[in-house]
């Protein structure tokens, strides 16, 4: 019987991209559909439609999806109560007594759970695990059904160093369970053991709150998914860039938060390790936001410490993303104070930039853009209006309060935009311990390598690598990514007083844990990784820093000198003698899936013997404040193994590609472009 088709499908905040492999025919058919956002299993449908994907003849579709995302930053969630220790309800709004803004003492936080559904019952364990108040079994029944009467669908457990001795938490749960109309019960010890009460309780304030929403999103697309034919799984990308089978992932709804990020950097690290360059700096820009990550060794870096707004630390295991910018329907104003900005609103999908046509009014990046002869109108309508509407918007809203005509305040936009996203990109690496000068420019997503080359000079990149469908980056990861179940155990305790065969036992506990769970998938994998490592301070300090390990079972000598040197990596200094602590053991068990072949992704069929054969036009195009008449060669066309000195533009189905003047460019086996700036080795 022939593989079956399989699909990678990701929703983004403006477009939801797909991307198809039919072994049987060996065909790669990609679609980009508008979000809908109300609904997004409807986007995931329609794009479905448009690859012309045959789901009975489907074996698996994987999915990114930011219903959990999108529900935590614009507080759309379910209604939750929560039911913790006595004298404790206030843990989480008093948070870590840090402010909004750190420079000033305006701001707002509004807690995830409102203190009216906050309710305390007596009990109370100390941090070393023993009973110092029994549970009242009695108080929870009568808080559940409090929270009930209520209308709170989910319901948090969240006592007082339940990680040192779940027992209460397993209690109060039990009780519940005999009258909670549906499972939406989230144990704190269960989702994060971690001793930070503030951070525990906000990571399962979050699980609960958006808990019944990714279920009922995910039972409605499998519902649709069904009845169209499919019958195989249905993946879910999780924020650590590991996949987990539809029907269990809603149990840890929190750990789908960044789904969508995550899932274009396991793409990065997964190119990257086939094309030779491990050491990346995944610049990745969309139509709403632009987000970044470091990767090193073609590892995806992976954090137990994010903090996706303010007061919002979701603990649990996620690739290390950071928002940096502005994406390609950011909005260009002009202040009250004459200066000129760019975003954070965005026209979005709807009405999107006036160059889509679709009603837009207010100058965004892709505008300016195509002012300047990256974009070509007629890639949006067949009409020259949208231009003009485009240049009468930057003349009469930018340039006429800054004294300039519309070609220059899109130079201004983008110049802007550049300099302020290569800043932020540089204050995440140098946070990290990392040179930019020493990796290469990832950049992907619908408007990334538009601003790749720039971005790069700005930061002392000397490459830019293109993969071989931008736009689509999102969706390939979810169709490499491997099956992952991250595990954390706190333990808290002096290096010099640790037992050593405690730090075993818990890590090989932890590793037979996710291979039972990788097991249970209905997924074939080629091997099971498991990866062990520490979070580790010296005592005093309130950071953390995570220190690998080659296998469970370490010295104590060897476990010291393995936190020093990475400590002297990321801070270049050395604390010799100072004590040090193990706050964290940390298991990852990955299930290797098959590889892809990613020279796949360009039909070999399409491609051009010559240069001159892959070119579709001239036009001009501005450079540093110059006009150069610029070839325009079609992607898919460009010959094997190519090679071109700047300027030029690179047209595809899903993003234009920007190589400036005087850059070299090339392409691989597996259809990247490498671009060296200026020509430099």
């Amino acid at each position: 019987m022939d593989a079956g088709q399989i699909v990678g499908c990701d929703v983004g905040g403006t477009f939801t991209d797909l991307i198809l492999f039919d072994p049987a025919s060996g065909a790669v058919r990609l679609a980009k559909v508008p979000s809908t956002l109300d609904n997004q299993a409807f986007g995931v449908l329609a794009a479905l439609r448009a690859a012309g994907a045959d789901l009975p003849r489907t074996d698996l579709i994987a999915h990114g999806t930011t219903t959990t995302t999108n529900a935590v930053l614009e507080r759309k969630l379910a209604r939750t109560g929560l039911i913790t220790t006595q004298g404790f309800r206030d843990v989480l709004e008093l948070g870590r007594r840090t402010r909004p803004q750190a420079y000033g003492m305006t701001g707002h936080f509004i807690p995830i759970i409102p203190r009216d559904l906050r309710l305390e019952v007596p009990e109370r364990m100390d941090a070393a695990g023993e009973v110092v108040i029994a549970l009242d079994a009695a108080a929870v029944e009568a808080a559940g059904r409090a929270l009930l009467a209520a209308g709170c669908v989910s319901v948090v457990v969240h006592f007082l160093h339940a990680y040192a001795n779940p027992a209460h938490e397993r209690q109060a749960a039990e009780v519940l369970a005999r009258f909670w109309p549906n499972g939406h019960i989230t144990m704190g010890h269960a989702l994060l053991s971690e001793s930070r009460e503030f951070e525990r309780g906000v990571t399962a304030a979050v699980n609960a709150s958006v808990q019944p929403l990714l279920e009922r999103y995910l039972a409605r697309l499998t519902e649709e998914l069904a009845q169209g034919g499919y019958a195989g799984e249905v993946l879910v990308m999780n924020g650590n860039g590991g996949m987990v089978s539809a029907r269990t992932v809603a149990r840890e709804a929190a750990k789908t938060v960044m789904s969508g990020p995550a899932s274009g950097v396991m793409a990065a690290a997964y190119t990257g390790r086939r094309a030779g360059f491990p050491d990346l700096i995944t610049y990745d820009m969309g139509g709403t936001s632009t987000d970044v990550a470091l990767i090193r060794g073609a590892e995806p870096p992976v954090s137990n410490e994010i903090e996706i707004e303010y007061a919002m630390p979701i603990h649990v295991p996620m690739v290390d993303v950071r928002t940096v910018g502005a994406g390609g329907g950011s909005i260009a104003r002009v202040t009250a104070a004459g200066l000129l900005a760019v975003g954070p609103d965005s026209a979005g999908a709807t009405p999107g930039p006036i160059c889509y046509g679709r009603g837009g009014t207010e100058p965004t990046i892709s505008d300016a853009n195509l002012l300047l002869g990256r974009l070509d109108p007629a890639k949006f309508t067949a009409a020259e209006a949208p231009r003009d509407a485009v240049a009468a918007a930057f003349r009469d809203k930018l340039g006429a309060p800054l004294g300039l005509d519309e070609v220059a305040a899109a130079e201004a936009v983008i110049r802007l935009v550049n300099i302020r996203m290569a800043g932020a990109i540089r204050m995440v690496s140098v946070s990290l311990g990392a040179d930019p000068r020493d990796f290469t420019l990832f950049a992907f997503g619908g408007a990334g390598p538009l601003h790749a080359t720039a971005l790069a000079r700005e930061l002392g990149v000397p490459r830019v690598l293109i993969p071989a469908r931008p736009g689509i980056t999102n969706a390939l990861g979810c169709v490499v990514a491997d099956l992952r179940h991250d595990f954390v155990h706190t333990l808290n305790t002096p290096l010099d007083t640790l037992d050593m065969d405690r730090l075993a036992q818990v890590l090989e506990g932890q590793a037979a844990e996710g291979a039972a769970l990788i097991g249970q998938e209905r997924i074939a994998v080629q091997a099971v990784r498991r990866l062990h490592s520490v979070d580790m301070q010296y005592r005093g300090q309130t950071h953390l820093i995570r220190v690998p390990l080659d296998e469970a079972t370490v010295t104590r000598a060897a476990l010291l000198a393995r936190f020093e040197e990475v400590y002297f990596r990321r801070f270049r200094i050395r604390l010799a003698g100072a004590p040090a602590a193990v706050v964290n053991a940390n298991t990852s068990v990955v299930g290797s899936r098959a590889g892809l072949d990613l020279a796949t992704l360009i039909d070999p069929a399409h491609r051009r013997a010559t240069l001159a054969a892959a070119q579709t036009a001239t036009r001009a195009v501005r450079f540093g404040g110059i006009w150069h008449e610029t070839p325009v060669y079609w992607r898919d066309h460009l010959p094997a193994g190519f090679a071109l000195t700047g300027p030029a533009i690179v047209e595809q189905m899903d993003t234009t590609t920007v190589i400036e003047p005087g850059d070299q460019a090339r392409g691989d086996a597996d259809g990247n472009i490498l671009i060296t700036l200026g020509g430099a080795p």
